[in-house]
């Protein structure tokens, strides 16, 4: 093997590279989120609007509809590309993973987000054109649309934890990749989530025509406070299936601060609670700027945290566990045609294998340790470390403070055993080594 097949180095200083993803899709997942929930929450609406005669609904299915094509569809729509551009930059290989196991899975679902975007656009404008039933119909179909893109999706999500089977490595098989034990208990977490989510985003539509009927605004927010309870209860129960469906490698992150996760999430799932009983007591103490905020403080307190969890407790992998957080592909995959690249990583190193590593770098000398030994961490660590001393996510300096070369290359060759089965198993030739802990000591963190 003269070479491995890895792509020029995406760097974004201060953060890292994944976190621009991770920002990104926290932003897209709030909005696509929302869309899921409200599509079932829509055809409930819907049905309850036939089946009662209820016409007063409509007009709140409209206005919810209006703020689910500016929030969902067209936020959701620049960031779903902002993710792949990301998420491309920061992790070729764990994208091509993806791309080469599912593509048709990935074309069925853009079937069904075509249907979902045009779906909501003729529930809007249809509403009041066309008869009740022909409308929930529609509905119905919109929110089938939707739980098939969601579950499209989850499996593909759920693989970049594992694939939950060793089947897949003997097969290359889609469906032994896309089922896995972690999919459902993912799905149906998720699906909690957005039931919750259609509920906080609910009382915004419904506080917001407090001034033009009083009457249905708080029916309405009494009605959305129960969605959002069911929701969080929901979201709450298949996070407890979720968590136990999840490889070693996941449990030994989580285990590390086990204790702040679980009492960030009881606070959180407290404040809600609260929330949400508060409107079902007292609907008409609802106002627009309150409900706002609890959206705020769902992206901040509970999105974030929960997709950095999601993605620290995948390290060391960031696909199928057999292609790195660093993208080297770790173990074979003989059901395709995939050869680890440890040993000749091993054996040459980084630099003599990388194809986009610059002629004078390729053998480290006296004159080109440091740079070598930037480059070299770069490489292997900036995908889930920012390398400054003023890094902001998962900063190397508060790994690493006052440590001298020997203290460096002493973590450099435990990396992946002992105190870090959670990282990448780093086995170079003792230069690069060298190199690394030259560089890092250097920057007297």
């Amino acid at each position: 093997m003269d070479v491995i097949g890895q792509f020029p180095l995406f760097y974004f200083p201060e953060y890292g590279s994944a976190w621009m993803m991770g920002i990104t899709g926290t932003i897209h997942i709030l909005a696509s989120h929302t869309s899921v929930g409200a599509a079932m929450l829509f055809a409930f609406l819907a049905y309850k609007a036939y089946k009662e005669n209820r016409s007063d609904l409509y007009p709140y299915m409209k206005k919810y509809g209006m703020f689910l094509l500016i929030f969902s569809y067209v936020i959701g729509s620049i960031t779903g590309p902002g993710i792949w551009y990301t998420a491309t930059a920061a992790s070729p290989r764990g994208i091509s993973a993806l791309i080469h196991n599912f593509v048709w899975v990935w074309a069925t679902e853009w079937v069904f987000f075509v249907y979902e975007v045009i779906g909501v656009f003729a529930l809007v404008y249809f509403i009041d054109k066309i008869d009740k039933k022909t409308h929930l119909k529609l509905t119905y179909t919109f929110a089938l649309a939707s739980v098939g893109t969601l579950a499209l999706i989850i499996g593909i999500i759920s693989f970049m934890m594992w694939p939950g089977t060793d089947a897949f490595y003997t097969t290359g098989s889609a469906s032994d990749a896309f089922f896995g034990i972690n999919t459902f208990p993912h799905m149906f977490l998720r699906i909690g989530f957005m039931i919750m989510m259609s509920g906080v985003i609910g009382l915004v539509i419904s506080s917001a025509m407090k001034k033009e009927n009083p009457e249905l605004s708080a029916e309405l927010s009494k009605k959305m406070g129960y969605v959002g309870i069911l929701g969080g209860f929901l979201t709450t129960f298949f996070f407890m299936w979720y968590m136990n469906t999840l490889p070693e490698n996941a449990h030994a992150v989580f285990t590390i601060s086990k204790e702040s996760i679980v009492q960030s999430r009881l606070v959180l799932m407290g404040l809600f609670s609260l929330y949400f009983i508060l409107v079902i007591a007292k609907p008409r103490f609802l106002n627009v700027p309150i409900a706002s905020v609890m959206i705020v403080v769902i992206l901040i307190a509970g999105l974030w945290p929960g997709e950095k969890l999601r993605e620290s407790m995948r390290k060391p992998y960031v696909a199928g566990q057999y292609i790195y957080s660093d993208q080297i592909i770790s173990r074979d995959v003989p059901g395709k045609k995939i050869k680890s690249e440890l040993p000749a990583i091993a054996e040459k190193g980084l630099l003599k294998l990388n194809p986009f590593i610059p002629d004078r770098l390729r053998t480290i000398t006296d004159e080109n340790r440091l740079e070598a030994g930037e480059l070299l961490t770069k490489l292997s660590c900036s995908n889930c470390h920012s390398l400054e001393k003023t890094g902001k996510f998962r900063p190397l300096k508060d790994r690493l403070t006052g440590m001298d070369k020997e203290g460096v290359m002493t973590i450099l060759h435990t990396i992946g055993e002992g105190a870090f089965p959670y990282m990448p198993k780093l086995k170079l030739p003792e230069d690069e080594y060298d190199a690394m802990a030259e560089y890092i000591s250097s920057q007297q963190y």
